[in-house]
């Protein structure tokens, strides 16, 4: 009779366990899934790599700046001999990003460059901002900025003094150069 307790309680846990999994596609699986394959290339970037120059940056710039600690970049490559994968893989992309954790930041078109600013949390506090950059030309770059204590303000903040400030783009030549 033991045994057959103890049998049932491991069935039991396993079954809830399987339960419990969420089967919703997640962005940070994507990227787990994504980075090691051909027309993609990741890197993790810790915000001090960026060596930007905080001297002109305002307190409330200052305090957006420190509340991010790291970037994490996936970016895939378009060419013409894999058009059809670029438009399944930014659909996958978007997919993702369509599902009610992402809160809409800010969404934009310039120069044939689609930007998609997303971040999950709320009002007073993001846990992660999420910018989508897609060109048809060029291909896609995901972006998740992870930090502490940030807010969508703060990142809108930190967006603008980015901007004008004077950053060592060395750290970031690879990914740029990948999209040549």
């Amino acid at each position: 009779m033991k045994r057959t307790v103890t049998f049932l309680s491991i069935i039991i846990s396993f079954g809830l366990l399987l339960v419990s999994c969420n089967s919703e596609p997640s962005l940070q699986r994507y990227f787990v899934d994504h980075q090691e394959l051909p027309n993609f290339m990741s890197q993790d970037v810790p915000i001090s790599m960026l060596k930007v120059d905080e001297a002109s940056f305002t307190a409330a710039q200052q305090e957006a700046y420190k509340s991010v600690r790291r970037l994490n970049f996936l970016g895939f490559k378009n060419d013409s001999t894999n058009t059809g994968l670029y438009k399944i893989e930014l659909n996958k992309v978007r997919g993702i990003l369509k599902q009610d954790k992402y809160q809409d930041l800010v969404e934009f078109s310039d120069k044939g460059k689609k930007v998609l600013v997303k971040y999950i949390g709320d009002d007073e506090e993001a846990d992660e901002v999420i910018v989508l950059v897609s060109a048809d030309d060029m291909g896609f770059a995901l972006v998740r900025i992870l930090g502490d204590d940030m807010s969508p303000e703060k990142m809108v903040t930190l967006a603008e003094a980015l901007n004008n400030a004077n950053i060592d783009e060395s750290q970031m030549q690879n990914m740029m150069d990948f999209f040549k």
